[in-house]
């Protein structure tokens, strides 16, 4: 990532990709309506918000609950705390990063300001009060804590690390000691929640109680293919399950040790097996609630122009013109990654093995585009670009654009296109080609998601929604609700606060419901008993024993029989 998830049986990928392709127009023709799909799951929708969101945008935390988003989301991850450049710690600085061509970018740099020293009005403060200069924090930090009363099944995560921020994961994670110091601090800083003074904000424990796990998004183990300047090296791909392994015993001392609170640890993973092949995907699941992989950024206006292609193809199929990713290796695409995470690649290095429920796709919020690019017999796609990348002011990057800024093109029917071969939509008008989601890729992705029995979503970042959360209803409506309740000021909590029976139904202490089996599939809403209590199904699944999955599993504990 750059600073800058009625419930239908398990379908085949065959099946889906058939299903997908007779229903929709044929590559390059205009929209048209998209077929009645299956019913949604309700998978986990895990979300970023970016720490910069409080500057030009004035996309406050406020505005995840006036435009109804807090109560549709069930993990928010704040992006992105650093790590420091000789002590190899978390850390708070007040220092703007630097430019992407500066292998030394990062260093140092860091957003106090926006995390914990920023006043907010009245008016834009979540409970309408606005910050004083006594109380203990203020910023985005603060915000969230008002926000989370107000959405108490609504988890917050800082995620460390990101394009920019990703250079010292390899110092802090090469020895057992260093590892212990790193994640000692991340948990000290925003677990426990000892801020250092900054402005007459801070201090500590002023922040304890805000954040509810960690996410660790490092950019990349083991591959230079990170940032400029990243430090790397052939130790990561074990050191990196070794992190994680150090994260999960730390954080979980931490709970147990604090009347047993659940700390979540999720990761934003790769999605080019040039880099997967890096990480023990077989190992690193024992460790992590959720694996977010990043299933976007596949092709931009960085490689050049052109030729023009989707950024995020569902498919990889022979009229794909991008070159391989790696010599013998298979093209970017969303199915190949999965493929490659859950059944591994042996002839490249990849193992395979993650657990699918805890596997999230990407969702891009943003699009990628170039400009000066020729119709050709396909509308744009699979052209070269005669003037580079198309940027808009918002985005702030070029070749980058927000839904909002785009306007009259992804939401016109007239300059929408289809690609049935690549699963994927894209826009074209006047010249200019862009790629990213519309309803019909959306529901595409999210049935394949179905399909391989992934845990749900993962969406980059908010600060790219439009004021009616276009994209995020298209995601919400795909993938499934969550079973909480999604309007805004009145949520309910996702995981039972009581075990009292409701009126007219069984008691949870007669265990009247069958037996869970290793063997069987379970819908939403399925009742088991496993070991002397009662389990309900949050949403489809197979082999998954009660009781193992922990709080955000799918199976909710109703009680002892």
């Amino acid at each position: 990532m750059r600073s800058r998830k009625p419930l239908i049986a398990a379908l085949t990928t065959a099946a889906v990709a058939a299903g997908v392709a007779a229903g929709f127009a044929v590559t390059g023709t205009a929209n048209a309506t998209a077929p009645a799909s299956a019913a949604p799951t309700g998978g986990v929708k895990i979300a970023y918000y970016d720490q910069w969101s409080v500057y030009g945008n004035a996309f406050f935390p406020k505005h995840l609950d006036t435009r109804g988003i807090a109560g549709k989301l069930d993990i928010i991850n704040y992006s992105f705390g650093n790590i420091h450049q000789t002590d190899h710690t978390c850390f708070m600085a007040n220092k703007a990063a630097g430019d992407d061509n500066n292998p030394n970018a990062g260093d140092g740099a860091g957003d106090s300001f926006a995390d914990y020293t920023k006043t907010f009005s009245a008016a834009d403060s979540v409970d309408g009060v606005a910050d004083r200069w006594d109380q203990p924090i203020a910023g985005a930090f603060n915000q969230f804590k008002e926000l989370k009363a107000k959405y108490p099944h609504l988890k917050l995560n800082i995620s460390l690390g990101g394009w920019t921020y990703s250079k010292y994961f390899h110092d802090a994670a090469k020895t057992d000691a260093s590892r212990k110091k790193l994640v000692t601090s991340c948990i000290n800083q925003y677990i426990k929640g000892d801020l250092p003074v900054s402005e007459g904000f801070g201090g500590p424990g002023t922040a304890a109680g805000i954040f509810d796990g960690i996410d660790i998004d490092w950019e990349y183990p083991g591959t230079n293919t990170g940032h400029l300047g990243n430090n790397y090296g052939p130790e990561d791909k074990a050191n990196f399950t070794l992190l994680l392994a150090e994260f999960r015993k730390q954080l979980d001392a931490h709970g147990a040790a604090n009347g047993g609170k659940k700390y979540l640890l999720t990761a934003a993973m790769p999605a080019g097996q040039d880099k997967i092949k890096h990480i023990e995907t077989d190992k690193v699941g024992a460790y992590l609630d959720y694996a977010n992989i990043m299933t976007y950024d596949m092709h931009g206006s960085w490689a050049g122009n052109g030729p023009t292609y989707h950024q995020s193809p569902l498919t990889s199929p022979a009229s794909d013109p991008t070159d391989p990713i790696a010599p013998g290796n298979q093209k970017y695409s969303i199915k190949n990654t999965v493929d490659a995470w859950l059944d591994g690649n042996p002839a490249y290095g990849i193992a395979g093995g993650f657990p699918a429920n805890k596997l999230t796709l990407g969702y891009e919020l943003y699009y990628r585009g170039w400009k000066g690019v020729p119709a050709g017999a396909k509308n744009g796609l699979g052209q070269i670009a005669t003037g580079g990348s198309a940027p808009r002011p918002l985005s702030q990057q070029a070749g980058i654009a927000q839904y909002k800024e785009l306007a009259g093109i992804v939401d016109n029917p007239a300059t929408t296109f289809w690609d049935a071969e690549a699963q994927s939509a894209y826009f074209y008008k006047d010249g200019e080609f862009f790629t990213g989601l519309d309803k019909r890729t959306i529901q595409a992705r999210a049935d394949y998601g179905r399909s391989r029995g992934l845990g749900g979503s993962m969406l980059y970042s908010l600060l790219g929604l439009d004021a009616n959360t276009t994209l995020l209803n298209d995601i919400v409506a795909a993938v499934g609700a969550t079973p909480h309740s999604p309007n805004p000021g009145t949520p309910s909590p996702s995981v039972p606060v009581s075990n009292s029976p409701s009126p007219g139904t069984p008691s949870p202490g007669t265990c009247t419901a069958a037996p869970w089996s290793a063997s069987g599939t379970y819908n939403a809403g399925a009742l088991v008993s496993h070991k002397g209590r009662s389990w309900k199904a949050g949403w489809w699944n197979q082999g998954e024993e009660p009781g193992t999955t922990g709080e955000w599993g799918v199976w909710r504990d109703q009680g002892a029989c």
